[in-house]
């Protein structure tokens, strides 16, 4: 009788073991990784939006989700305005980031490709908004 109610204790602490995390610390309080994509992408600004993911970020795999959001916050201050070969130019360096850690094993070098993607994003946000200041003046 003793095993059979050690067993199911084991059952049960195995089954909360097995559980991915559903929550982190972001932002001084527990946040989903949906929420926090919700965060990044509410963000004021390009630098804003990169300054959250680089207070959240959780150095594996669902950085490439907050990633992902930094660089749609930061496409919107430079996309439309972009040539053909400057489009292209932006994709060869996304692809370049995604080619650097591609053959590396483990789930921090999908954290280091995302960053790497959220940083050429946030790179040609600042010019386009560089360009646009000196234009108004």
């Amino acid at each position: 009788m003793l095993s059979k109610s050690c067993l199911a204790v084991l059952a049960v602490v195995l089954s909360f073991a097995g559980t991915p995390a559903r929550a982190m610390v972001c932002m001084d309080k527990s946040m989903t990784l949906d929420e926090v994509v919700e965060a990044i992408g509410a963000q004021k600004s390009c630098a804003s939006a990169m300054k959250l993911f680089q207070d959240c970020q959780l150095t594996a795999s669902g950085d490439a989700q907050l990633g992902a959001a930094v660089e749609k916050k930061c496409e919107a201050d430079f996309m439309p305005g972009l040539s053909t070969a400057q489009q292209q130019a932006y994709k060869r360096e996304m692809r370049a980031c995604d080619l650097k850690y591609r053959n590396k094993s483990g789930t921090m070098y999908l954290s280091f490709a995302a960053f790497c993607r959220a940083e050429v994003a946030q790179r040609y946000s600042q010019r386009a908004l560089k360009a646009a200041g000196q234009k108004a003046r």
